[in-house]
């Protein structure tokens, strides 16, 4: 029974690792500033905040498909 319980936990440890997430599904009418990739998407109340690669929060209304906000993250800086 040991055995199996080790072979059990040893598996999910070698397996888990390489489950990785999709990319964030981006709504198709909203059109990120150039070069920059979505890597969350959050979704409000008439709003969809997109965070990028270059740590910016991006918001769009959600009726009109427009950027409304951005909000830099950080100051470029690892602590």
């Amino acid at each position: 029974m040991i055995a199996g319980l080790i072979t059990i936990v040893a598996l999910l440890v070698i397996r888990l690792p390489k489950m990785t997430a999709p990319a964030p599904a981006l709504p198709e009418a909203i059109t990120l500033p150039e070069g920059q990739h979505a890597q969350a998407v959050t979704y409000g109340r008439g709003w969809y905040a997109v965070v990028t690669d270059t740590d910016e929060i991006l918001i769009f209304d959600a009726e009109t498909r427009q950027l409304q906000h951005r909000v830099k993250i950080g100051d470029g800086q690892n602590p």
